[in-house]
């Protein structure tokens, strides 16, 4: 095993008597500490009529506790130049800052009282309510492309799926939310045993550790909540096909398919099999479809890291003027039948290897992104210092892993599909754009700064 591609962070976990997991990664070259509480509870955890309350939460946790005032989390910490910020996806909260060593203690306090005794009021919640309802019309409903994600899980996932809804959930279901579910919700989720706390950066291991015990260890010892985990979906059959007619500046196409979730051997391969297909310029589609035939403005694929059964891969692109959905749609599956048929090269994954290895050694050289991994790692994979061997084990994909995912996962009769058309006709003459390299596919989480 080249050694080079293992990585040597100094990584420990330890578990607290109330069963709190805390994770430490030492870094003396950062000035600073990231302190990150993972929560395993996301939008997947909801159930039916009981939408959005995970991502609600991600809200009402800045709205005070027994000895913290509405707000003062985030001027607190602010005041002393940290950064704070939350997000919510369908697998998990998150709750993190970057503070100077000296402020970790205040981090660390903040976080506990919240943990301990959050506020959870009848006017916080009505408050909070109508905050996240303002966040949906400005992210979802009043803007082009908005419910494309909506779109996508309902095509994709069945009605009563964890994933089939999105983290943002239903506005009626926040509406019909009594009081006592809500409170219902953070206790059965809220506790020590279910959460991750990572410190990381400019702090000694046996520091960490002891704050961790002096700030959280008297919480309660309750078990860790039970979690229904989703059995993975068959792929598609028969074209699932959905076409709907939007106020958007351009046609949008996406195919999905059901893919393997995170723990799955077959995940990274069908990371690289994307990379090579849509990844930049470099990849196949731009080759074809920007720069030979300039069907598009850009195209993209990207797979959502699920944890629980399936995830979701997808393929994007705008139409350019006189060009039309079904021959991009065209174009993407004689791609990818011909990556099932021939396979990749050597040198495609090659370069894919090189794109994904400076981006991951990018994320973690930030000791903020380092921490959000190593949350990442404990919560969804049950191993923080498996974080040292992702590099290697994506590297170590073969282009022959590459084909068979293809095959697998990402056969053209198994895709879905979604025209997302404009109401509004074309002009005879395109206006000069400067070409757009990429399609971005819709996010799957939550981010806001509270």
């Amino acid at each position: 095993m080249p050694q080079a591609l293992t990585l040597q962070y100094t990584i420990e976990e330890r578990t607290l008597p109330n069963g709190l997991r805390v994770v430490v990664n030492p870094d003396p070259s950062s000035p600073a500490v990231a302190v990150n509480l993972w929560y395993h509870v996301g939008s997947a955890d909801e159930v039916a009529g009981r939408s959005g309350f995970a991502h609600l939460f991600e809200h009402l946790m800045f709205q005070g506790s027994a000895r913290v005032a509405s707000g003062e989390h985030l001027s607190a910490l602010q005041a002393v130049g940290g950064h704070v910020n939350a997000t919510t996806s369908f697998d998990r909260t998150n709750y993190f800052e970057t503070v100077p060593p000296g402020a970790v203690d205040l981090a660390l306090w903040l976080e506990a009282d919240r943990l301990a005794s959050l506020d959870v009021s009848q006017q916080n919640l009505d408050n909070q309510r109508e905050v996240v309802k303002e966040e949906k019309r400005q992210r979802y409903d009043n803007v082009p492309y908005g419910d494309q994600l909506h779109l996508l899980l309902a095509l994709n996932f069945p009605t009563d799926h964890p994933y089939g809804h999105t983290t943002i959930g239903a506005m009626e279901d926040l509406d019909a939310a009594s009081l006592d579910e809500v409170r219902d919700f953070f206790a059965t989720w809220y506790r020590a045993s279910n959460a991750v706390l990572t410190l990381a950066g400019a702090i000694e291991r046996e520091t960490a550790f002891t704050l961790a015990e002096k700030y959280f260890g008297e919480l309660p010892a309750l078990p860790a909540p039970e979690r229904h985990a989703a059995d993975r979906l068959p792929p598609h059959e028969g074209l699932p096909r959905l076409e709907v007619v939007r106020d958007v500046p351009r046609p949008a196409l996406h195919l999905g398919w059901r893919t393997p979730s995170i723990d799955h051997h077959d995940h990274l391969a069908v990371e690289q099999a994307l990379a090579i297909l849509a990844g930049g310029p470099s990849s196949r589609l731009h080759k074809v479809m920007v720069r030979e035939t300039g069907t598009t403005e850009g195209v993209g694929g990207s797979q959502f890291d699920l944890a629980q059964g399936s995830s979701l891969a997808l393929v994007s692109a705008r139409t350019r003027q006189g060009h039309g959905l079904d021959e991009l749609e065209t174009q993407i599956v004689d791609q990818i039948q011909q990556m099932a048929d021939e396979g990749v090269s050597a040198e495609e994954l090659d370069r894919a290897n090189a794109s994904y290895e400076r981006e991951w050694l990018g994320e973690l050289a930030q000791i903020d992104s380092r921490a959000d991994q190593l949350g990442a790692f404990a919560t969804l994979h049950g191993d923080a210092t498996q974080l040292n061997e992702h590099l290697r084990l994506m590297l170590d994909v073969t282009p022959e892993d590459v084909q068979a995912a293809v095959r697998t996962w990402l056969a053209p009769e198994a895709r879905s599909i979604l025209y997302y058309n404009t109401q509004t006709p074309e002009p005879d003459t395109e206006t000069p754009t400067i070409e757009t390299p990429t399609i971005e596919t819709p996010t799957i989480e939550s981010k806001e700064q509270a």
